[in-house]
């Protein structure tokens, strides 16, 4: 059998539907059209039979007459093209009355249940082209995740920024605590690592001059799988000189409302079990009062450590007194931030790119926002005096040496950009996939990426 190459002057679905929604029952319309699609349902009534065809954008209903065809051999699955007016069936079901039918691809496998769809968990991760295939839900949040990467793109697009792109291998990894992934260069002969996030090369670029720039990148973290967490995973993140975290907050509550507007056409959500609503401004509190109000802030490790056990949490993994604090409020304090807020002003230790505050030189500009206790953005009012850098980097070093394998190591290439004079800037980084899932409503992370990392079949 050879099947055509093309099926041109294809209109979509959706479109052809609204207009078969505008007829009187058991009416046809006079203007043809040409569809193409999977056939999801067939009902034979001897001299017409009724097929569902599936697009990207609906669904409709075919009126087919088989005697006027010459006979229809069409299966399940089988996807063709059709061209006919636009009509209603006595019932009221906007359809199409085919004039001519095509074959354009022939389905070798059965489809899974067409009215159960696929349901399977783990088998929609694996089989992602079925889940798309049989799961209208799946389909639709797939393009709610892509307007709302392109609103993202515009917004920043209409304010000056400028899309780059920068290295995934690097020499050196930074701009975050995380394990990375490690790989060999035949070329350069040496181990280099995959990016665990972008923030060192874009701020080289504010070193540069182009004063707005902004990426959107897949970033890799070697690391346990959470409902959250992922190994690879999608960031935006954008650095705008001549603005501080406090321009970053309003920022980032204006992009998350703006994408949100686009994407789905409001901003409210349920998520995880809330109701949300993502509309500006967004509730501001600070990190030390936040761990104060639980009862949990103190400077000392050790009366902080006896706290946490004291409260049930396992301290074993926790070397520092950093890490104690950041353990601290992942269990009382963030779990609790429902609606969007933003935690601002953290120790310096948890910090080391950021800005110190005018009033207390131990704790510096940083927020993180977060929603239905899940983080989802970072934000500093960016460091950018290349000797208080490297005092950071030795901060920092002393924590790895303390235990925190995690803990900033030192980019010398870095801090030489910096050394040409760095303008005060303000950056962010958007987890894009934790996003999706607000606004589709999906409780892990999994559900948001196509083709998510899963382990092999025992």
């Amino acid at each position: 059998m050879r099947l055509p190459k093309r099926f041109p002057d294809r209109e979509e679905v959706a479109e052809v539907r609204a207009e078969a929604e505008q007829l009187e029952a058991g009416a046809e319309g006079a203007t043809t059209h040409r569809i193409a699609g999977r056939v999801m349902a067939r009902r034979d009534m001897g001299k017409l039979m009724f097929f569902d065809l599936v697009d990207r954008s609906g669904r409709i209903q075919l009126l087919v007459r088989p005697d006027e065809l010459g006979g229809v051999d069409v299966a399940l699955g089988d996807i063709i093209g059709v061209e006919g007016v636009p009509a209603k069936s006595r019932r009221g079901e906007p359809s199409l009355a085919v004039g001519t039918l095509e074959l354009l691809a022939k389905i070798r496998a059965p489809l899974p249940d067409t009215f159960h769809g696929l349901t399977d968990i783990e088998q929609r991760y694996r089989r992602r082209h079925l889940d798309l295939l049989m799961n209208e839900e799946t389909r639709r949040e797939t393009l709610i995740r892509s307007g709302m990467v392109s609103a993202i793109r515009a917004y920043l697009d209409s304010e000056g920024f400028v899309e780059v792109e920068t290295p995934v291998l690097q020499p050196r990894y930074g701009g975050g605590f995380a394990e990375p992934f490690i790989t060999h260069s035949n070329y350069l002969d040496r181990d280099v690592y995959l990016r665990i996030a972008d923030e060192l090369y874009l701020k080289r670029l504010i070193v540069g001059g182009l004063e707005k720039v902004y990426e959107l990148a897949k970033d890799f973290r070697n690391e346990n799988v959470s409902y959250k967490h992922a190994p690879e995973f999608t960031m935006v993140e954008w650095y705008e000189a001549y603005a501080d975290y406090r321009d970053t907050m309003e920022r980032t509550e204006t992009l998350v409302e703006r994408a949100a507007e686009a994407a789905i056409g409001t901003t409210k959500v349920t998520f995880r079990g809330h109701e949300i609503d993502l509309a500006r401004p967004w509730q501001r509190v600070k990190f030390v009062d936040a761990l104060a109000d639980k009862g949990v802030w103190t400077r000392d490790p050790d009366e902080l450590r006896a706290k946490l056990d004291a409260a049930g949490i396992d301290t074993g993994h926790d070397k520092t007194w950093a890490q104690l604090l950041d353990h601290a409020y992942s269990h009382f304090v963030e779990p609790e931030l429902i609606q969007p807020t933003f935690v601002h002003d953290w120790p310096i230790e948890m910090s080391p790119f950021a800005h110190r505050t005018d009033d207390d030189p131990a704790i510096v500009e940083r927020f993180e926002a977060v929603i239905s206790g899940m983080e989802l953005a970072n934000a500093f009012s960016e460091l950018n005096d290349s000797e208080e850098q490297a005092e950071r980097f030795a901060m920092q070093a002393e924590e790895r040496a303390a235990g925190d394998v995690t803990a900033e190591a030192e980019d010398p290439d870095y801090l030489e950009a910096m050394s040409y004079g760095m303008p005060p800037n303000g950056g962010c980084g958007i987890g894009i996939d934790r996003l999706a899932m607000i606004l589709t409503g999906r409780d892990t992370i999994r559900d948001v990426i196509l083709f998510p990392a899963l382990r092999e079949r025992s």
